[in-house]
């Protein structure tokens, strides 16, 4: 598990993809200490398992459906990416719980900025737009956001100065593509209610009454 509260922004050093897989390899430095290989990095919101590390940076293998969900397959040389080591129990809960595993892409349409803060609007699918919700939280490339706007078409956030100069959104661009990673809770919540809606639409269809098995015998 992760915060979304980036710890260090690396870059790409290195992309392979073949086959439906990848391999990545980035610069890093920060998240390098206290590493070891099979530990999660989150890397703009994707988590991943460390193949390798050396003295300035790490690799990993990017599986098919992540290259399918997140953006990391269109990642150019030098391009930056927010860096987070996987959560320890006694450290500080910064953000919110994030858990790695992308639901999908946004497009940023605009990018306002104001004296306190830069307004991005992002437009996004329905299947990830049900699960935003004015003043919940929102993981953008890896970064903890809460939701200023929603509607069924598009969301915004409202950026302070200091996330924005250290994370990789100091470089995003209108048409710009970013990683999402909707709250866990509304998930959760939507599968429980179903689970429950089914149960009760398979009692209602059952035509077997006490005096159905009472006249067959039991």
């Amino acid at each position: 598990m992760f915060t979304g509260i980036v710890e260090e922004v690396g870059f790409l050093e290195k992309l392979t993809l073949g086959g439906g897989f990848g391999l990545i390899e980035v610069n890093a430095d920060k998240v390098l200490e206290g590493t070891k290989i099979g530990d999660s990095i989150a890397s703009n919101g994707v988590c991943l398992t460390v193949l390798e590390i050396k003295s300035s940076s790490f690799k990993a293998n990017i599986m098919g459906e992540t290259l399918n969900k997140s953006t990391l397959g269109n990642l150019k040389l030098g391009d930056k990416i927010n860096l987070e080591r996987a959560m320890k129990l006694e450290d500080r809960f910064g953000g919110h719980i994030v858990s790695g595993h992308i639901d999908g892409i946004g497009k940023i349409i605009s990018i306002n900025k104001e004296v306190d803060g830069t307004w991005f609007t992002i437009s996004s699918s329905k299947d990830v737009l049900k699960y935003i919700i004015y003043k919940g939280s929102i993981s953008i490339d890896g970064i903890s956001l809460t939701v200023a706007y929603v509607d069924e078409e598009v969301f915004k956030v409202s950026v302070i100065p200091h996330t924005l100069e250290n994370t990789s959104l100091i470089d995003k661009k209108v048409n710009s593509f970013v990683n999402l990673e909707c709250d866990l809770v509304g998930k959760y919540i939507e599968k429980l209610i179903n689970k429950k809606d089914d149960t009760r639409n398979t009692q209602k269809a059952s035509n077997i009454t006490m005096d159905f098995l009472s006249k067959n015998g039991f």
